[in-house]
């Protein structure tokens, strides 16, 4: 999740969000502005960064494939029939004792623990590897002395775990049966074998984006030391901070967090503090980018407008534009297609 949040915030300094001066205000939307009074671009054509490429994790796309068959296998289906090995989930009972007497939260049935994933304190997922389905094992084990329950810090227990079924952790041993039961017929997914295809390109496409993000990110703070500013639009200042309020609360909620939390944990600031901060940089990133669009011809006229618009109604399947734009108006989803276009402009040549 961490990682996530980390190029959601990264997001909010890159065109990605549908920020711009709206046809409600009194002053000319940013298309109609006389931008060149506002920034002398730099050499824009020229921009040097670099970006790590984000590759998949072949052991990361293993485990997603482990992880989600696991969750659908049961005793019935899916399971195989030999010892515990590194990388199987084995569903358990279990019961820790410390100085022959049960603990608090040391007991549990029926859970599904991946061996190797260090869930368990050390010596425990070690100690079941070798174990057959229907066994049961006990472990003499110790608590590490950071353990956050005091009581348990330090102290010699023994935890007794009996193997329920196992369930393999390599494709080989998977059954296609498993994954028909996920119901994901109408994705053309039947086999084990194209369940790992499918996750190996949403990594691919995860990796993508990131590297996207990183490289916006990197390339706009690359033309704005570039360019050189002049006073900046009151005006604009002050509509940009009401909207970027707005799409902060919106993203926080998708995370189940307040704006102050979402901002703290990815910038360490509360919301207005990051408004107040990043306001004007919005401001210069769009009047910059509206300045490229005016000089390579990469301006969105009216039609094109429309006709994206439409496009995106069709895709998303909204039943009209205006349901689409929601609280959005036309001038700000203009300048969301303009940062896009001017932004594949200056990636491509860097590519």
């Amino acid at each position: 999740m961490k990682k996530k949040l980390y190029f959601a915030a990264m997001a909010l300094l890159t065109a990605g969000l549908l920020v711009g001066c709206g046809a409600a205000d009194k002053e000319k939307p940013l298309h109609q502005m006389d931008v060149d009074k506002y920034v002398t671009l730099g050499d824009y054509r020229s921009l040097d960064i670099a970006v790590d490429s984000y590759e998949v994790d072949e052991e990361e796309c293993q485990q997603w494939l482990a992880n989600l068959y696991a969750g659908y296998a049961s005793e019935e289906c899916g399971t195989v029939k030999r010892a515990v090995q590194l990388g199987d989930t084995a569903n358990i009972d279990y019961e820790g004792k410390l100085d022959g007497v049960a603990f608090e939260g040391g007991t549990a049935q029926a859970t599904n623990l991946t061996i190797g994933s260090r869930s368990f304190i050390d010596g425990f997922e070690d100690g079941l590897i070798g174990a057959m389905p229907g066994e049961t094992v006990e472990l003499p084990l110790t608590f590490p002395e950071g353990y956050g329950n005091a009581d348990l810090a330090g102290k010699e227990v023994v935890f007794t775990v009996k193997v329920n079924y196992v369930v393999p952790g390599n494709e080989e041993e998977m059954q296609d049966s498993v994954v028909q039961a996920m119901g994901l017929e109408s994705e053309n997914i039947t086999t084990v074998a194209q369940l790992k295809q499918y996750l190996y390109e949403q990594l691919e496409a995860e990796a993508q984006y990131y590297y996207q993000s990183e490289a916006q990110d990197k390339l706009l703070n690359a033309l704005l030391e570039q360019c050189s500013f002049q006073e900046l639009p009151t005006y604009m200042i002050d509509s940009y901070k009401v909207i970027m309020t707005g799409n902060i609360e919106k993203s926080a909620a998708q995370y189940d967090m307040t704006a102050d939390e979402y901002t703290s944990y990815c910038n360490g600031m509360t919301c207005e503090e990051f408004v107040n901060t990043y306001t004007e940089d919005f401001v210069k990133r769009d009047i910059a980018l509206q300045a490229i669009a005016n000089r390579e011809g990469l301006a969105v006229e009216d039609e094109e407008l429309d006709e994206t618009l439409q496009s995106y109604v069709v895709q998303g399947g909204y039943s009209s534009v205006e349901e689409l734009m929601g609280e959005n108006d036309r001038e700000q989803y203009r300048n969301y297609f303009m940062n896009e276009k001017v932004m594949d402009f200056l990636l491509g040549n860097i590519q």
